[in-house]
């Protein structure tokens, strides 16, 4: 398991959801914020790191949507099925969006992306799986740092809209 670093809290997340944190009155996060000296870019990486199980991770992924960005909020255990995000948008096409138009739709970096805060603001669904745990873990920004957060929070704090958007093994 990685360690994590003295750095923590503000310091630790990126100074832009740093400050949505304090925007949001969620400052009490702050602290709990975690900051590891490998990078935790891939929901596998953060949880070894974290020592928790791989569907408390929450990744945060921008997709387009008719070349709109929506952000989908998802377990770190499953992957996203483009399809049932299409149908719950109503829109034609749904892709994954390219690196460049993730940093500059959210402002950050994919593998840092967090919840909420972003540059500008987009449509959000969540699975509903995010909701089977009591505590998930999200990026804070940056591909080293994550914040813990009860996932009805998370959830509210982000806009979302909750969906069933997983994909299904046969």
């Amino acid at each position: 398991m990685t360690t994590t670093t003295d750095a923590g809290g503000s310091e630790a997340a990126h100074p832009r959801f740093a400050e949505a944190l304090r925007e949001l009155g969620l400052h009490e996060l702050t602290p709990r914020i975690r900051r590891f000296p490998d990078a935790t870019r891939t929901a596998a990486e953060a949880a070894a790191a974290i020592g928790c199980e791989l569907s408390q991770i929450c990744k945060s992924l921008i997709f387009a949507a008719d070349g709109v960005p929506v952000l989908v909020l998802m377990d770190g255990a499953s992957r996203v099925d483009v399809e049932l995000v299409r149908e719950a948008l109503g829109v034609g096409k749904v892709t994954r969006a390219k690196a460049d138009v993730v940093r500059e739709t959210t402002g950050y970096a994919i593998g840092g992306v967090p919840p909420f805060g972003h540059r500008t603001r987009t449509r959000v669904l969540a699975d509903r799986s995010l909701l089977e745990h009591e505590l998930v873990w999200a990026a804070a920004g940056n591909p080293h740092a994550v914040f813990p957060m009860a996932p009805k929070e998370l959830v509210a704090h982000a806009g979302a809209t909750l969906v069933d958007v997983r994909e299904r093994t046969p």
